[in-house]
């Protein structure tokens, strides 16, 4: 199989969604530099890699690799997870998996994006270690041997569903701060989407807290955190530069009082997702205040007059 052949069909296929191979890369869960090396010929795509384009893409695998008929439908994983077309089946070729009931609608987003849904969601109920991969095929209604396709081992389904987490926040803040150019007002929109009141957010929460202490034993989700932290800061450390040169904000070192309000948010917010419900004084509302005050003190400028 020649590397440069299957990366022209893969990238005829992200051309025929319509999408940027930026939002094709968060569709199919992973880092958009592994996809654009791969476009470029100077990384080779995973077998499972290529059934999640396969599967978001709307075409067949084998087409992709440009296996032979009696090939179609079998990728083979060589040793470094790269593919090869037309091999003997062995214990690590990759098949479509052979459905047990009649084919369901394909679920919103493509099944990759279901599989990592469905994921953080009983991360958030669960935790990560108590969440099997029988509980996440259940809970999309398919076998494990479809999970195993698109996401052949825990490690990688942990880091797509970070990534997807990764991305789900920054969308989130770029929608909601469009627009606006007070700097105070764009602080507080920032404040207000990193208070868990609701439902989704106390989610959210408890998948990063979570997370965190798996980013402390694992390399790879250990480096997402520290490019999502990096991210994070940079957006806010923006936000409060931007407001000191509009005079919104008084002198600060931006990047300084950036690490100390996101550090006050992750304290305060653990704090919320582990106290009882309704106890006083621990809940989201006094979370934000708190978050409040400390812009109020710290970052704003005196009123003059």
């Amino acid at each position: 199989m020649q590397q440069d052949e299957v990366a022209a069909r893969v990238r005829q296929a992200i051309d025929a969604t319509g999408v940027s191979a930026r939002e094709f890369a968060r569709r199919i869960v992973i880092d958009p530099s592994k996809l654009s090396r791969s476009l470029n010929g100077t990384r080779r795509f995973t077998a499972a890699e290529l059934a999640r384009i396969a599967d978001i893409g709307g075409v067949d695998v084998g087409r992709l690799i440009g296996a032979t008929a009696g090939a179609a439908g079998e990728v083979t994983a060589g040793a470094a997870g790269e593919v090869t077309a037309g091999a003997a089946a062995t214990p690590s070729t990759v098949r479509s998996p052979s459905p047990s009931r009649s084919p369901s609608p394909s679920p919103e987003g493509g099944r990759p994006l279901q599989i990592v849904r469905e994921t953080v969601r009983l991360i958030a109920e669960r935790g990560f270690h108590a969440v099997r991969v029988a509980d996440i095929a259940a809970a999309c209604h398919t076998s494990t041997a479809a999970i195993h396709y698109h996401f052949p081992g825990r490690d990688e389904l942990l880091e797509a569903a970070v990534r997807w987490c990764m991305d789900e926040d920054t969308r989130r803040r770029a929608e909601a701060t469009a627009g606006t150019r007070h700097a105070g007002d764009e602080l507080r929109l920032l404040i207000e989407l990193q208070t868990p009141r609701t439902e989704q957010q106390r989610r959210q929460w408890c998948v990063w807290l979570d997370l965190w202490a798996e980013a402390a034993r694992s390399t790879t989700v250990g480096r997402l955190h520290v490019e999502y932290y990096r991210q994070w800061r940079g957006t806010v450390a923006d936000v409060i530069r931007r407001g000191v040169e509009q005079g919104v904000f008084r002198p600060v070192d931006a990047d300084g009082a950036a690490l100390a309000l996101t550090a006050l948010i992750d304290g305060l917010a653990s704090q919320v997702l582990a106290a009882e419900p309704g106890l006083p004084g621990t809940g989201a509302p006094a979370m934000h205040d708190a978050l409040i005050a400390h812009v109020d003190a710290c970052l704003m400028a005196p009123v003059s007059g």
